[in-house]
């Protein structure tokens, strides 16, 4: 397995997604973009929009789960489709975590951006959050 990097495995109804980097910051973004890889072709999404993105999180499954929850909403209430994340650090805190992060990218244009598959919500399905040999391994499953 190759670090940084994700891919995408069958599932009977939504898509499992496993993600890896030589960091857990790394881990996360590109958990980011297997997840929006299964909504466009995030090579053709345009950085002209930056988000920030502050979250926190009981523990790292719930963290990773409220981040994409997050991001998930902007694509929902403003149709914006990500194709670029930068995750600047992720702090444990006395009550958990806190990922502290920015998204590039812009609004869907069905002329330009390849319409996938709609992804409905993140969830806590074969979740993991692994750190083994230099590498973070993320496990999970999105709904479609």
């Amino acid at each position: 397995m190759e670090c940084p990097g994700f891919k995408h495995e069958e599932h009977t109804a939504d898509v499992l997604i496993e993600a890896w980097g030589r960091t857990l910051e790394e881990a996360f973004e590109q958990s980011a973009l297997a997840v929006y890889e299964v909504i466009t072709d995030t090579g053709r999404v345009r950085p002209s929009s930056r988000v920030d993105l502050e979250v926190e999180g009981f523990d790292l499954e719930n963290l990773l789960y409220r981040w994409i929850e997050e991001m998930l909403l902007y694509t929902d209430s403003e149709g914006m489709v990500f194709g670029m994340f930068r995750v600047c650090r992720i702090e444990r805190r006395s009550e958990g975590y806190r990922i502290v992060s920015s998204a590039w990218g812009e609004r869907f244009d069905a002329e330009r951006h390849e319409h996938r598959t709609i992804v409905k919500a993140m969830t806590y399905a074969q979740m993991s959050i692994e750190e083994a040999d230099g590498c973070w391994r993320i496990t999970f499953v999105v709904d479609i």
